[in-house]
């Protein structure tokens, strides 16, 4: 499947997004809903309140995670590389849950900003640490300094929550991972962040194939190996900081789409990462498609539904990576 072949099926996952739901909505009201709505008419008022912004969130968080785990397991070497393994899941964790418990804040609009500046200071904090030495932040360092970073961080969120419930009751919504309740002042606080990174992340793909072939073998080729490593930590920073702030911890997506997606296009990064930024926001619009239809008139959370969907192929593609190895 090309990247036209993706493109097309990416509008039909966006347009299942604004049509399904667990409310009735023709396709008199759906198209009115988004070109000219009648804010009397519910349907049309369903579509333009809740589906639109709720795909859009799909959307933005769908291509920033798709990118950022492309580029994280091409820095790292590390085929499990994932917005948990850098800590910036946890790190956007703390900042949220001192936003809701210290300063009283309840609206994602006004924690978003403490989510994305959480990730970010994670990832620089594990960044730093695995810098120290002469090889520089390999990728087995950054692994382990992430890893540590990680389990100090979420011993911080759970000594928070544990001494205030009221904040633990807001917190467990947003860390299980969601796209409702987004408005779009939200998303577009997030926008510009998801822009720079895929602009940087799009840029990497040399770069990550020179990477791939080892630290020696790129330094020979004439790539200088840390400012590869630190362009790709700066994209991933924003990438991962945006889509976390917006949806919450989701997880699975970028984890499994990069590995899906060599599938098609081979080891080559200049073409994964347009791939897995078409792709990831299909998986993510149909996943929550799938939660809302199957608990009708309630629903379940995108980041429940990507979990428990998602680890039947991903484990079918691990196997399938093992009996390639033998």
């Amino acid at each position: 499947m090309g990247l036209c072949g993706l493109a097309v099926l990416l509008l039909a996952a966006t347009v299942l997004s604004l049509a399904v739901g667990s409310g009735q909505v023709s396709l008199h009201d759906l198209v009115h809903g988004v070109f000219d709505p009648d804010r009397s008419v519910r349907g049309q008022l369903v579509v333009r309140e809740v589906r639109i912004p709720r795909t859009l969130a799909g959307l933005l968080a769908g291509v920033a995670l798709g990118l950022a785990g492309t580029v994280m397991q091409g820095v790292t070497r590390n085929p499990l590389a994932d917005p948990g393994l850098l800590g910036i899941n946890s790190g956007a964790a703390v900042a949220v849950v001192f936003a809701m418990s210290v300063l009283s804040l309840t609206e994602p609009e006004q924690y978003i900003w403490f989510g994305f500046l959480g990730a970010a200071l994670a990832a620089a904090l594990v960044y730093g640490v695995a810098s120290f030495g002469r090889e520089g932040a390999t990728p087995v360092k950054l692994a382990l300094a992430g890893a540590a970073a990680t389990a100090l961080l979420v011993s911080v969120t759970d000594t928070m929550l544990l001494t205030d419930s009221h904040t633990y009751d807001q917190f467990r919504f947003w860390q299980v991972g969601a796209l409702n309740g987004r408005d779009l002042d939200v998303l577009l606080q997030a926008l510009p962040f998801v822009a720079a990174g895929a602009v940087l992340a799009l840029g990497l793909g040399p770069r990550l194939n020179g990477l791939a072939l080892g630290d020696d073998v790129a330094r020979a080729l004439g790539q200088r190996v840390a400012v590869a490593r630190l362009a790709g930590a700066a994209a991933t920073v924003l990438l991962c900081g945006a889509a976390t702030a917006v949806a919450g911890p989701i997880a699975f997506v970028g984890l499994a789409v990069p590995h899906a997606v060599r599938m098609f296009t081979g080891p080559d990064h200049r073409w994964i990462l347009p791939y897995s930024a078409l792709l990831a926001p299909v998986l993510l619009l149909v996943a929550d498609v799938l939660g809302r239809v199957v608990a009708r008139p309630g629903e379940v959370q995108v980041g429940v539904v990507t979990a428990a969907v998602g680890c039947v192929p991903f484990i079918l593609l691990v196997r399938r990576r093992g009996k390639a190895a033998l």
